[in-house]
């Protein structure tokens, strides 16, 4: 079965390799294009995948941060950028806003808030819509992340919707996933349950200067106490809006980049994210295809068999995928 992309307006198929040649070259608006043409699925999607893949670009540190909304995540991300910038690092930025249920659109307002590095070239800021896709990212961020590694990221940060307990597909996409809190945000035990808190490579406690930082810190060591894993999530408290604590940060992003490379557990998450991607390119061809036949006579016969005739729903669905595939 031939993998399939929803049809969109783009450039003629000759263009792509001149916009992959101006993403190499770091031309923001060739990067833009591309991930334009990723998010919209463009007719010429698997022709641009190929020229990115084909060059083989280094791998790029990618780094999720995730957390309920409120918590700083817009803020800690640009004191990020500019930590890194400091050391010389080309950083990319996706920062996906979440989509409306009603009207579909999204106020992608991340850039807003990054102002200061809009002028710099060393860095590119991308915002995404969720687009309605549940755990915090947009569908398209995997192949996003490949344009920007082709564009020469050596830092990609992935910031996340914020939609709370469901918040977990990051951990599959990121090198390093930090967690971050606030104090007031809501019962750390609470937190604990979600399995956001379980993806955590490294807490940051923002907005430490208020009351309950610490109870905060406390919480969480607690929490990490009764935990069996090999590595233990460093907590770093920060004030990000003053820069405060974004050295402390880096130290434990670094700590932690350290420990899946000597443990080899770097590879395997990559391995993961590589098997992810290819099976969620797939199953979207494969909802592609059941579109089509939604309004189908066969799809309606099947229902009214399984509502009439006493057809269980799971041969039905069999009779559905053999006609599919």
């Amino acid at each position: 079965m031939t993998v399939e992309v929803a049809r969109s307006r783009g450039p003629e198929a000759g263009a792509v390799s001149e916009l992959v040649a101006g993403a190499r070259a770091g031309r923001p608006r060739a990067v833009a294009r591309l991930i334009s043409l990723v998010e919209n699925g463009s007719p010429l999607l698997r022709e641009i995948m190929a020229e990115l893949c084909a060059g083989r670009p280094r791998p790029a540190r990618i780094i999720g941060l995730t957390g309920s909304p409120g918590v700083g995540k817009s803020t800690s991300t640009g004191m990020l950028v500019r930590a890194f910038r400091e050391r010389g690092r080309k950083v990319g930025v996706l920062a996906v806003d979440p989509s409306s249920p009603f009207t579909g659109g999204a106020l992608l307002g991340d850039r807003v808030r990054m102002q200061d590095h809009a002028t710099d070239p060393g860095v590119f800021i991308r915002s995404m819509a969720s687009r309605g896709h549940l755990g915090g990212l947009a569908w398209a961020a995997p192949q996003a992340l490949r344009v920007l590694e082709a564009a020469g990221c050596e830092v990609v940060l992935v910031e996340t919707v914020g939609v709370g307990q469901a918040e977990v597909d990051i951990a599959s996409l990121a090198d390093t996933t930090v967690v971050l809190l606030a104090p007031g945000m809501g019962d750390g035990v609470q937190a604990a349950k979600a399995g956001i808190l379980e993806v955590a490579d490294v807490f940051v406690v923002n907005k430490a200067d208020r009351d309950g930082a610490q109870a905060t810190v406390r919480e969480l060591r607690n929490m990490i106490a009764l935990t069996e894993r090999e590595w233990r999530p460093p907590i770093v408290p920060t004030v990000a809006y003053r820069g405060e604590g974004a050295e402390d940060v880096i130290e434990a992003l670094d700590a932690h980049q350290a420990y899946l490379e000597k443990s080899g557990e770097l590879g395997r998450r990559r391995h993961v994210r590589a098997r992810d991607e290819i099976e969620a390119i797939a199953l979207t061809a494969l909802r592609a295809r059941f579109a089509h036949l939604h309004g189908d006579r066969r799809l309606d016969a099947l229902a009214t068999r399984v509502l009439r005739e006493g057809l269980d729903p799971y041969r039905a669905a069999d009779e559905l995928l053999a006609a599919t595939c």
